[in-house]
C-alpha cells in the first residue's frame, strides 16, 4: 500500500514504530500533489517547498529526542477561508487575491502545537458561497471520482485533496452543509461540530451565526482525532463553549446495540434520488441488524428550516462584507475619481456574482420596511427549528437523513440556477440554523459509480454519539475498501 493511502492514524503508528520517516510522508504527498493537483485543481496556494523543509526540522527534533506532538510530521490541507499567518487567505475571492494574514486563526495555532504540516491552501467558493466550487475566483475544482463532476461546496478543495490522496485530512468550514455535503459527493467523511466547540476565531466570516469549522477525513477514526485537537474554549471567541474538554477517540465503540435512531420521513421524500433513497434506507437495515432500535417519525421543518437558512445568511454576509470596500481591507480598483466611485467599483471588480446576489439579498431584508417580514421572522423560524429538533431528541439518540438529496452533478448543469442550488443544502441546512452536530460518511455508490453520503445528526455536544454511530456502520460496510479502486480521477 502506498504511503498516501493510509490514514492518519495508520501513519503514526508507522512514525511510532519506526516504520517510514517523517520527511518520506511529505515527499509521497508532494509526489501526490504533482501527478494529481493538475487535473483536480484543489489547490489555491501549494506549500511544497516549506512544507519539506518543515518536515526536516521536524524529522530532527524527534531524532534529537526533543518533545514533538503525538501527530508530528502529519500533513494536512487548509481552506482557504482559514486564517494563516504569513501566508496568502484568499477565501476564493479576487476581493482578498493579494492578502497575507498577519495572524494564525486558533485552529492553526493548535495544529502548529502538535507540528503538524501545512501542504497547502485549498479551493473553495469565493467567501464560502457556494455549493460546488465553480463559484472561485481562480478556479474549478473537479470531483476525484468523475473529473467532470463538481466536488460539492463550499469546501470542495477540501474534500476533494483527501479522495485524491493529496492529503491525509484536511479543515473545511461548514455554514450550510460546507463540509457534509463536498464529503458525500467525494466519498470521505465530514464531521460539523457543535455550534462553539471549536474556535471561529481566524475564520474569514460569512455568516456568524452559522458557520463551523470541522475535519474532512479519510475515514471516522481520523474525524475524532482532529475534533480532539482543534476543539475547546477559547477567550478569543465570544461564541466559543466552555465545556469540558473530551477525547472522542475513545468513543469509537463499534457498538450500536440499543440506539435509539429517528428516521425522519419528510427528509425521504420528494426531490432525493431513488439511488440515495435506497442506499440510505439499506444502511438503516444494518443498524437494526446490529440492534439499533429505528423508528420512522415527523420532523416537518425542512423547507422552513432552508427559507430561515437562506434569509439569515444573507443578512449577515451583508454586514460580514461590509468591510470590504477598498480602503480598510481588500482589492481597490485602479481607476475611481470620487470617493463613491471607488467604494463602488472595488466591490464590484472584487466580487462575484454570487457574493453580489446574496450581499443584495441580505441588504434587501434587513432594509427599513423588511426587517420585521423576513429577518425578524427567519429568527422566529429558527426557534421553532431548534424547538422541534429538542422535543425529537428527547426520543432519540440520533437522527439519520441523505447528506444530500442528490449525487455529484456535472460541472456548469446548475451554475446558472442558484435556487437548484440552494435547494440541495435542504438536508444539510437544518443543522446550521439549530447549531447541532452532523457528520457525513460514504454508504455506497450509485450506478454510474458516484458516492452517496448519509449524514447523522446528534444533539448539542453529542459528538461522541454521532462519531460512534458513524464508526460502527463504517466498519460493517468498509466503504474505503470497497470502493476506493472504482475512483477515476486522482490515481
Amino acid at each position: 500500500m502506498e504511503i498516501t493511502d493510509l490514514t492518519v492514524h495508520e501513519l503514526r503508528d508507522k512514525i511510532i514504530n519506526k516504520e517510514i520517516q517523517i520527511t518520506d510522508i511529505t515527499k509521497a504527498y508532494i509526489d501526490k500533489i504533482n501527478e494529481c493537483e493538475k487535473d483536480i485543481d484543489a489547490f489555491i496556494n501549494p506549500l511544497t517547498e516549506e512544507a519539506l523543509k518543515k518536515s526536516k526540522q521536524i524529522e530532527q527534533k524527534k531524532e534529537n529526542g526533543e518533545i514533538i506532538g503525538e501527530y508530528a510530521g502529519i500533513p494536512i490541507g487548509i481552506k482557504d477561508a482559514i486564517c494563516t499567518k504569513g501566508i496568502k487567505t484568499t477565501c476564493g475571492s479576487r476581493m482578498l487575491e493579494n492578502f497575507i494574514s498577519p495572524y494564525d486563526a486558533t485552529v492553526i495555532e493548535k495544529l502548529n502545537k502538535q507540528d503538524i504540516i501545512n501542504l497547502g491552501k485549498l479551493n473553495m467558493d469565493e467567501f464560502a458561497m457556494g455549493g460546488s466550487t465553480e463559484y472561485s475566483y481562480f478556479k474549478k475544482t473537479k470531483n476525484p471520482w468523475n473529473l467532470n463532476k463538481v466536488p460539492g461546496g463550499s469546501s470542495g478543495g477540501s474534500a476533494a485533496a483527501v479522495a485524491s490522496n493529496m492529503v491525509p485530512w484536511t479543515l473545511g468550514s461548514d455554514t450550510g452543509g460546507s463540509i457534509r455535503q463536498p464529503a458525500s459527493f467525494c466519498g470521505v467523511v465530514g464531521l460539523k461540530p457543535t455550534y462553539g466547540l471549536v474556535s471561529r476565531y481566524g475564520l474569514v466570516a460569512y455568516a456568524s451565526s452559522l458557520e463551523q469549522i470541522g475535519p474532512i477525513t479519510k475515514d471516522v477514526t481520523d474525524s475524532a482525532i482532529l475534533l480532539n485537537l482543534i476543539a475547546g474554549h477559547d477567550e478569543k471567541d465570544s461564541t466559543s463553549a466552555n465545556i469540558p474538554k473530551k477525547d472522542y477517540t475513545k468513543c469509537l465503540k463499534n457498538d450500536v446495540k440499543d440506539l435509539r435512531i429517528g428516521v425522519p420521513k419528510e427528509f425521504f421524500g420528494e426531490g432525493i434520488n431513488e439511488e440515495v433513497k435506497k442506499s440510505i434506507e439499506n444502511t438503516i437495515e444494518e443498524y437494526k441488524k446490529l440492534g439499533a432500535k429505528v423508528e420512522e417519525f415527523s420532523l416537518s421543518i425542512d423547507k422552513y428550516a432552508l427559507s430561515s437558512y437562506y434569509i439569515i445568511a444573507w443578512a449577515e454576509s451583508s454586514s460580514n462584507l461590509g468591510r470590504f470596500d477598498g480602503i480598510r481591507y481588500g482589492y481597490r480598483t485602479p481607476n475611481y475619481n470620487n470617493l463613491k466611485e471607488l467604494y463602488r467599483k472595488s466591490r464590484s471588480e472584487g466580487f462575484g456574482d454570487e457574493v453580489k446576489r446574496r450581499i443584495m439579498l441580505g441588504t434587501y431584508v434587513l432594509s427599513a420596511g423588511y426587517y420585521d417580514a423576513y429577518y425578524k421572522k427567519a429568527q422566529k423560524v429558527r426557534t421553532l427549528v431548534i424547538n422541534e429538533f429538542n422535543k425529537a431528541f428527547q426520543k432519540y439518540d440520533i437522527i439519520i437523513t441523505p447528506t444530500s438529496p442528490v449525487v455529484a452533478y456535472d460541472i456548469g448543469s446548475k451554475s446558472n440556477n442558484p435556487l437548484e442550488m440552494y435547494l440541495a443544502d435542504i438536508c444539510t441546512v437544518p443543522l446550521n440554523v439549530a447549531g447541532l452536530p452532523g457528520i457525513s460518511i460514504p454508504v455506497g455508490v450509485d450506478s454510474e459509480g458516484m458516492p452517496i453520503g448519509m449524514q447523522i445528526i446528534g444533539n448539542k455536544f453529542q459528538e461522541e454519539t454521532i462519531l460512534n454511530a458513524a464508526y460502527t456502520i463504517e466498519q460493517q460496510i468498509k466503504f474505503r475498501e470497497n470502493y476506493k479502486a472504482k475512483m477515476k480521477g486522482g490515481k
